[in-house]
């Protein structure tokens, strides 16, 4: 990128002419704005309820570092794919509140990865209850 389209970028994009700390601090400020506004959806605060139970929870299901964190990542897992799928109808919905295919397709992905990623933390869960109560 040439000098003159970095300068057009700050201008556009003050984030980017940040550097260090400062950087840091708003990107920080930026991803607190996500969550708060996440907190307005109620399939992200259901899974954030969910999350604040089974996260600690993970401590003493696991048995080792491996195992927590393959428990309590696995939660984490499907609140951030929560955050994308939704991100990605926000900007949808930006385009436009018509029907069209192709909306309705990145929808339905977006919805499906947050499906998969249930279904992953489920797996991982029932697989480390079993191991818990059965082993």
């Amino acid at each position: 990128m040439s000098s003159r389209d970095e300068v057009l970028a700050d201008l556009v994009n003050p984030q980017k002419g940040r550097t260090g700390f400062s950087r840091l601090w708003h990107a920080t400020g930026y991803s607190m704005a996500g969550l708060r506004a996440a907190w307005g959806e109620s399939a992200f605060r259901l899974e954030a309820c969910l999350a604040f139970v089974m996260v600690p929870l993970a401590f003493w299901v696991g048995r080792n570092w491996v195992e927590v964190a393959l428990l309590a990542g696995s939660v984490l897992l499907v609140m951030i794919v929560e955050l994308l799928n939704t991100a990605v109808e926000c900007a949808i919905d930006r385009i436009g509140l018509e029907r069209h295919e192709l909306s309705k397709r990145a929808k339905d992905m977006g919805s499906a990865a947050v499906l998969l990623s249930v279904l992953v933390a489920a797996g991982i869960w029932g697989a480390g209850l079993h191991q818990l109560l059965f082993a």
